[in-house]
């Protein structure tokens, strides 16, 4: 078996569709917690706005160049797929990139305002956070039930857009916790608590209509014995989520010890949760429409876009890496001058 999937091919298509995959699940978690930490800075003071910004200053802009590598490898990797997809989200896409523009306008120009202005700045990297976060979650929504443009598809998508926007505010309170201390962590600490809950919501919500919308989800899922091989991935979900719902209730410690704690926990979350996603709809990647093969663009354009795929992923992955072990520890006051 392994031999046909090697001469026919089809093993390039399934590893693109797991570097996008991987790009997308990278950018969940690094772009969610600065657009959670852009969403959570309404409700602290201007000094703590200050620092929430300084937080997030050296990641947040090459965080979402993993969001350009996962649509960029739809594009030449999957271009069937990608006109399909793209064009069922239209809006919402469109709603996006406006929403990123303008967060990143806001971002550049409450650093370099007098003081008086920076209020309406902040104001503004709200609203384009908390924006951006919503158009992610509607297309999700959308894309789990298979573009219904009718209302009750519409309402389901709106459902699952304040949960992304709730889920991005539990990554960003998680990366607070890290990040900062006093008066700021303690209000992270209690935002993380507010947002779990509502993240916990959001999932079940997902987790009850993805096999309800389509059979052969629900018989992936809960077929014998596949159920019992696939109950690590609900059970250990439900663990963490204890894990860190439990463990907010200790923190602060003394010595800030174990301040990281959270935030791996929501990754773990994360990570759980995209892979039984994407366990649901493989092999399709519109759903119920096409597959991957379906949609694949020709072995050949494939091999060649690899070769760049090897060369710019461990670049991506490398200079991450870099950026968060220059900048670990609690944020500083960022200054531009």
């Amino acid at each position: 078996m392994l031999e046909n999937v090697i001469q026919d091919g089809s093993w390039l298509p399934l590893t693109f569709a797991f570097l996008m995959g991987l790009s997308m699940l990278i950018y969940a978690i690094l772009d969610g917690y600065d657009l959670g930490v852009g969403i959570l800075i309404h409700k602290a003071t201007q000094e703590e706005k200050d620092r929430m910004i300084a937080s997030i200053g050296p990641f947040w802009d090459a965080n979402e160049t993993w969001l350009i590598l996962g649509v960029g490898l739809l594009l030449v990797a999957f271009p069937a797929a990608h006109g399909i997809i793209l064009t069922e989200l239209y809006i919402p896409v469109a709603v996006m990139i406006f929403g990123l523009i303008f967060r990143g306008v806001a971002f550049d120009f409450r650093a370099k305002v007098p003081q008086k202005q920076k209020g309406r700045w902040n104001k503004n990297f709200f609203y384009g956070s908390l924006l951006t976060a919503l158009a992610q979650g509607y297309m999700l929504g959308s894309y789990i039930i298979g573009f219904d443009q009718g209302l009750g598809g519409i309402l389901f998508s709106c459902l699952i857009a304040f949960a992304v926007a709730s889920a991005y505010c539990l990554i960003g309170a998680c990366w607070l916790i890290m990040k900062t201390e006093g008066d700021l962590q303690l209000k992270a600490i209690r935002w993380a608590k507010l947002h779990l809950i509502a993240s916990i919501i959001g999932l079940t919500t997902v987790s009850i209509t993805t096999p309800l919308v389509s059979n052969r989800i629900y018989e992936k899922w809960f077929d014998f014995p596949t159920l019992f091989a696939l109950a690590p991935i609900p059970i250990a979900t439900g663990i963490l989520i204890l894990c860190l719902f439990l463990f907010l209730r200790i923190l602060p410690l003394a010595n800030d010890r174990y301040c990281w704690v959270p935030i791996l926990l929501t990754v773990g979350i994360f990570t759980l949760s995209f892979i039984g996603l994407a366990y649901s709809f493989f092999p399709y990647i519109v759903p119920e429409k096409m597959t991957i093969i379906e949609a694949a663009a020709a072995p050949d354009s494939l091999m060649i876009m690899l070769f760049g795929a090897l060369i710019v992923l461990p670049i991506l992955l490398g200079y991450t890496a870099l950026s968060y072990y220059i900048f670990h520890g609690k944020a500083t006051e960022l200054r531009y001058d």
